[in-house]
């Protein structure tokens, strides 16, 4: 059996090496990536539409980040609407809630933003891809400006209103929360992507929820270029080394790599049925 990886989260519209970077991907037998579209900005949300219209290898998503989310106007919305109808836009995303950053738009701001972002990918029959990020390690006039607000409280309870009766599923991109808030996402029908943060020496809870997660409910990540994962932490992460954490994880979960691998493209392909495996 030809192993074969799926990174279901990078970002690939800053690299001035792409095709190389692509070359890197293959070698390492991660045949499919999911790029993310949204770019710096409501108006880069194309770039990964592009990109996956000149790669068969890539699936696109598009969508508006919660630190944009001040930006998520009338026209921002209606230029994802568009993109998202394309049929290798799989996915909204990344949405959701961040009040990590005291430079984030103000609470409301965001979850309007997710709100009509939901709403676009409930008309269109898409999943969606979650960011979530509280202000609990954040800096103090982070903590100052959020409060005691919680964001992983706020947007699962905005799911459970907007998303949940849908019966659509989605992707708790890069998933670094407790059990609990694991637990609630996989009952709210979302599958848990890990990335190389799960590596990490301190990163104990998020390990154990690696090794514990549904089998059918997994999927792993790169999120490059950011979180690169083990010995490589701290230089520009890549595709192919979804395949480094795919290893990893699996040795959590006491299973074969090829195993894990064939197990993680399943159930990304059973996710998003429309993509086909190259």
């Amino acid at each position: 059996m030809k192993t074969m990886w799926v990174d279901s989260h990078c970002h690939l519209d800053s690299y001035d090496d792409l095709e190389q970077m692509l070359a890197n991907a293959q070698a390492a037998q991660v045949t499919t990536l999911l790029a993310i579209g949204i770019g710096e900005g409501p108006e880069e949300m194309h770039r990964a539409l592009d990109l996956a219209h000149e790669h068969p290898q890539i699936f696109a998503t598009a969508g508006i980040h919660p630190q944009e989310a001040h930006r998520a106007d009338a026209a921002a919305l209606a230029k994802l609407a568009e993109l998202a109808a394309d049929p290798q836009c799989i996915a909204i995303g990344e949405i959701g809630l961040d009040y990590y950053h005291v430079e984030n738009p103000e609470i409301p701001i965001q979850q309007a933003a997710f709100i009509a972002q939901m709403e676009i990918a409930v008309a269109l029959r898409k999943p969606i891809t979650i960011h979530c990020r509280t202000s609990e390690l954040a800096t103090p006039d982070a903590k100052a400006k959020f409060g005691s607000a919680d964001a992983w409280e706020d947007l699962l309870a905005l799911i459970a209103k907007h998303w949940t009766p849908t019966g659509l599923p989605g992707i708790m991109h890069c998933f670094s929360g407790n059990r609990e808030q694991a637990e609630r996402s996989l009952d709210a029908g979302f599958y848990l992507s890990f990335a190389g943060n799960v590596t990490y020496t301190k990163s104990t809870t998020i390990q154990e929820l690696a090794r514990t997660a549904p089998a059918d409910r997994i999927l792993v990540e790169t999120d490059a270029p950011f979180l690169a994962p083990g010995n490589l932490r701290g230089q520009r992460n890549e595709p192919a080394n979804t395949a480094l954490t795919g290893e990893f994880v699996a040795g959590l979960r006491g299973v074969a790599p090829a195993d894990f691998a064939a197990q993680t493209t399943s159930n990304f392909f059973r996710l998003f049925p429309s993509a086909r495996a190259v």
